[in-house]
C-alpha cells in the first residue's frame, strides 16, 4: 500500500501559525522533507522544529536559490525518485513549505511530479499576505476592491502597469528588486498608500515606510502592500 503525500503549509514564519491539521501530520508522518538552500539551513524545517518529534526520517530538498536556475528540474527530478521510494514503501511523507503550498511554493514542482503515481494532499497555511497586512496594520482589500499579486522581479514596464491598473496590490520577493519597485512606486505618485515589510510574524519583523528602508539590506522575504486610498485604479 502506497503512502500519501502531504503538501504542508507551515505559515510564514511564528511556529504558532501553522495549522492545526498540519500539526496532526507533522507529529505523525514518518518522513519530512522540506526545502532548503544549497547551502545552509531550511526556513521550513526552522518554523516547524518546535513540532518536529525525534526519530523522524528527514530529506533536505536543497536546490540552488539563484537568478535563472530555480526551478532546478534535474533536483526535483532526484528529489520526486527519493520520496517516490518512501512512499512506494508504505510511508507517509510530509514535505514542509513556506506560507502556503500553492502560492509561489516549491511543494507544487514536487507536486507536478508524484502526484499522478500517488495519493497527494494538500495542506493550506497562512499566507505572507496575511501576515505581512497583519504586520503594517493595513487592510489588504474591502467590499469590492481587487487585489493583485506582482512578484517583484518582473521588468519595470511590466511592473509599473500592473500596479497601475489595481486597486490593491501585493509586491511579492521584493529583496535585491527593491530599488526598481519603489522607482515605479514613486512614478505613480502611490508612495504615501505603500507599506514595507519584511519577515513578518517572524522574530525580526519589521514595518516600515518605504523612505526608510536600506536598500542594501532588504531580503527576499519582504513585500510592500500597496492600496489606493481613493479604491480606483489608476487610469
Amino acid at each position: 500500500m502506497s503512502g500519501t503525500l502531504y503538501g504542508l503549509g507551515v505559515g510564514p514564519g511564528d511556529p504558532e501559525l501553522i495549522t492545526l491539521k498540519a500539526l496532526r501530520i507533522i507529529e505523525a508522518a514518518p518522513v519530512i522533507a522540506y526545502p532548503a538552500p544549497d547551502k545552509g539551513d531550511s526556513l521550513a524545517r526552522a518554523i516547524a522544529e518546535p513540532h518536529i518529534p525525534d526519530g523522524k526520517t528527514e530529506i533536505a530538498v536543497r536546490t540552488p536559490m539563484v537568478p535563472g536556475a530555480f526551478p532546478a528540474h534535474d533536483v526535483y527530478d532526484h528529489y520526486a525518485g527519493e520520496i517516490g521510494d518512501h512512499l512506494s514503501a508504505g510511508r507517509d511523507v510530509a514535505v514542509l513549505c513556506e506560507g502556503d503550498p500553492f502560492l509561489y511554493g516549491s511543494f507544487m514542482y514536487l507536486f507536478a511530479r508524484l502526484a499522478g503515481e500517488h495519493e497527494t494532499k494538500v495542506v493550506p497555511g497562512v499566507s505572507s499576505l496575511g501576515a505581512c497586512a497583519a504586520a503594517a496594520g493595513v487592510p489588504l482589500v474591502s467590499r469590492n476592491e481587487t487585489l493583485s499579486i506582482v512578484p517583484g522581479p518582473l521588468d519595470e514596464a511590466e511592473l509599473e502597469a500592473r500596479i497601475k491598473a489595481s486597486t490593491a496590490v501585493a509586491v511579492m520577493k521584493v529583496g535585491r528588486h527593491f530599488d526598481k519597485v519603489r522607482r515605479v512606486i514613486d512614478r505613480l505618485g502611490l508612495s504615501a498608500d505603500a507599506h514595507y515589510i519584511e519577515h513578518a510574524s517572524m522574530a525580526d519583523q519589521r514595518a516600515l515606510p518605504l523612505d526608510q528602508v536600506d536598500t542594501a539590506k532588504a531580503p527576499y522575504f519582504s513585500m510592500i502592500l500597496i492600496r489606493r486610498e481613493s479604491g480606483e485604479a489608476g487610469q
